[in-house]
């Protein structure tokens, strides 16, 4: 493989991306013959053999899919393009890493502009972190420094230094000469201290709210992730979860103590207060699917020595009924931990500990297997990105799409027009923006075309993401100090 100089240095494509772009094309192809080949062949079958026809179909639709896959994997490292994204990751995550820390450090606290966000909201560790990430991206966004209140957190009293390293090393002292509470940027420009609300509270609601990208980031995070607006949530969390020194240590232990190793398919099943109220009930067998699917496509890349599953849940029973079904897999679990995580337990620092670990070890994976209307298992999938230069297809989730609670509106665009086939379909041309609703993950989504105003499905490879750019601050500071740093 060409280093990653030459890479830039070259002209044109190397040669083994076009091998490679060639025999994906070929692939596709041979994709629709076989397909086209079969489906007409449906007819001739005796009602009998259909379903026998139809197992055997699909087992060679998968292979022919993850042969494509992997030549798309591979095409995606050729040529010194891998060690190109692997340093715009490490670049594009040093540049905000260091502009939080600037903003969370000023010389001077007394004459600090200050935003004050307290950790108490009325729900578990998941849906708290990203309330502190939501306070966050506003203190970012309004050039203020975060104050994180956590003294009497339901989960530690002593609060979040109990696990987790200060926000801010200079200024965590919230007073000063004014306080108000939120009621817009311009309003209240000339305020020192802002206490920020709930979002679920907040009015007005300023532009820095997810899904939007800082409009300077955007051109290299549009090429390097294939969702920037979860990197650019990641980068708060990444800034929040630094461990204290003993609960490192914890995670080293524990790690051993477990045999965690790779490859690894994390599992994320949320029961207790979910099921019945936020999400469905889903059991072991819709998991399994998806995690015998993924062995199958690292199959073709690293070797699996064996199908190890990280398990994660606040079900007790569950790993022992995951053993028995599946007998064939090495389940990872802490039993402990589930016990912990169920509801009489839930508020407790050893519960703390216990959800901090799991969130750890589903991000650490190689592929994430849950329901994404669990603030745990999108934790662990914002946590992925950090670890790797693009890790936005690594997950299947059984409900909802990726989504932060809050959010502002999730659009698509119309590249395909679509002529609706029943009244469950909404038509398209290409330029109409799409409210989504969900991805059914069965080729169709859920959405609204704002042009229309109506609702109901469309084919999910009709439209691509509309990424909202928003004017945040630059740093220009941080950014001189970072690159005195680099010479």
């Amino acid at each position: 493989m060409k280093t990653y100089g030459a890479w830039l240095n070259r002209s044109g494509p190397g040669p083994t991306q076009e091998e490679l772009r060639r025999r994906v094309e070929n692939g596709v192809k041979e994709f629709w013959y076989f397909v086209r080949s079969e489906v007409k062949k449906l007819a001739a079958v005796e009602p009998g053999e259909r379903q026998k026809y139809a197992d055997t179909l699909l087992q060679d639709l998968g292979h022919q899919e993850r042969s494509i896959m992997t030549d798309l994997y591979y095409l995606s490292q050729a040529d010194g393009v891998g060690e190109w994204r692997t340093k715009e990751a490490k670049d594009l995550s040093d540049l905000v890493q260091n502009r939080i820390t600037y903003l969370q450090n000023p010389p001077d606290c007394s004459k600090a502009r200050k935003l004050v966000c307290n950790i108490n909201k009325g729900c578990g560790y998941g849906c708290q972190l990203h309330h502190v990430v939501y306070c966050f991206m506003i203190a970012y966004g309004t050039q203020r420094t975060l104050i994180l209140e956590s003294h009497n957190w339901r989960y530690a009293p002593t609060g979040w230094e109990t696990v987790f390293l200060p926000v801010s090393n200079t200024c965590t002292d919230r007073s000063g000469a004014t306080t108000g509470h939120w009621s817009g940027e311009a309003h209240d420009k000339d305020v020192q201290v802002v206490e920020l609300p709930i979002v679920d509270s907040l009015h007005p609601r300023p532009p820095y709210l997810p899904l939007a990208i800082p409009e300077d980031l955007a051109p290299r995070l549009h090429r390097l992730h294939g969702d920037p607006s979860v990197w650019w949530v990641s980068q708060f969390v990444k800034y929040l979860v630094r461990p204290q020194a003993w609960l490192e240590k914890e995670i080293q232990q524990t790690t051993a103590k477990l045999g965690f190793k790779h490859p690894i398919i994390g599992v994320h099943v949320r029961r207790t207060d979910k099921v019945g109220t936020e999400a469905a009930f889903h059991p072991i067998e819709e998991y399994m699917v998806h995690v015998e699917e993924q062995f199958q496509h690292l199959a073709r890349r690293v070797h699996v020595d064996k199908k190890r599953v990280y398990l994660a849940t606040d079900d007790p029973s569950l790993l022992q009924e995951a053993k028995t079904k599946y007998p064939d897999y090495e389940f990872i679990s802490d039993n402990s931990i589930s016990w912990s995580a169920g509801l009489h337990n839930r508020y407790t620092e050893n519960s703390l500990r216990g959800v901090i670990l799991d969130i750890h070890f589903l991000s650490q994976t190689d592929f994430l297997v849950c329901t994404f209307s669990s603030q745990v298992c999108r934790v662990a999938y914002e946590i992925m990105q950090m670890l790797h230069p693009d890790a936005s297809s690594f997950f299947y989730s059984l409900d909802d799409i990726y989504y932060f609670g809050g959010q502002n509106a999730h659009n698509q665009i119309a590249v395909y027009p679509h002529q609706p086939r029943n009244g469950e379909d909404i038509p398209l041309e290409p330029g109409d923006v799409i409210g989504v609703a969900g991805n059914h993950w069965d080729g169709y989504s859920k959405g609204v075309n704002r042009k229309l105003g109506r609702t109901g499905l469309y084919p999910s490879y009709k439209v691509k993401e509309k990424i909202e750019t928003v004017k945040y601050p630059t740093y220009p500071e941080a950014d001189k100090l970072l690159n005195a740093h680099r010479k």
